[in-house]
């Protein structure tokens, strides 16, 4: 297999952290997007949609998106657990993962995309989008920091695939400058946990 990493893209991360919890090593291959290397030609026939991370199966047969790399993953190598161990356990984790993904990382990542300089060259900006989505990710950052009371983890009693998704979340907000709230102290010790694990060095 061969890795076609994003660099700091979030779910390149995401991914990489999976790999570093599970103990997975998998060849890497770098794919620079400030270069646009995700819109070349050749990448192209890796992913279609100009889409990091990637992964190449020792078949030929290559996956673009980095929760479907990760299952794949999980069964080829369901040790340690990520990804729930029963039919209760999959629906939470899942449950956790949409969550996170949709009322987090999206918002966050339309206001990095449509405010940053960074991204000027690579998407048609949108600077009301931005300001609009600002608001959304303080509100859920709010709900979730009750949600996490008297928690270790986010959904189970271990950490799962969605507490990897967090923390992808809360580092990439920092981005566009988005931090944790000053009264979310639920939150902020959850981050501070997920940023102590050696994963999250990858």
């Amino acid at each position: 297999m061969l890795f076609f990493d994003g660099g700091g893209a979030p779910n390149a991360r995401r991914v990489r952290i999976y790999l570093s919890e599970k103990g997975i090593d998998i060849p890497m291959k770098s794919i620079d997007i400030m270069k646009s290397e995700h819109k070349t030609d050749e990448y192209k026939k890796i992913s279609p949609l100009s889409q990091v991370p990637a992964l190449e199966l020792d078949d030929g047969t290559f996956i673009t998106e980095s929760i479907a790399i990760c299952r794949y993953l999980e069964a080829l190598y369901p040790e340690p657990n990520l990804m729930g161990s029963d039919p209760h356990e999959i629906a939470q984790i899942e449950m956790w993962q949409r969550r996170l993904e949709l009322l987090l990382m999206i918002p966050i990542a339309s206001v990095f995309r449509h405010s940053h300089p960074a991204m000027a060259h690579l998407e048609n900006q949108v600077p009301e989008w931005a300001d609009a989505n600002k608001p959304r990710i303080i509100s859920f950052y709010n709900w979730l920091d009750k949600q996490l009371e008297g928690k270790g983890f986010i959904c189970l009693d271990r950490y799962t695939l969605a507490d990897v998704t967090a923390l992808t979340c809360f580092e990439f907000a920092k981005w566009p400058k988005i931090l944790i709230p000053e009264n979310c102290n639920n939150l902020k010790k959850y981050y501070q946990m997920l940023a102590s694990r050696p994963s999250a060095e990858a």
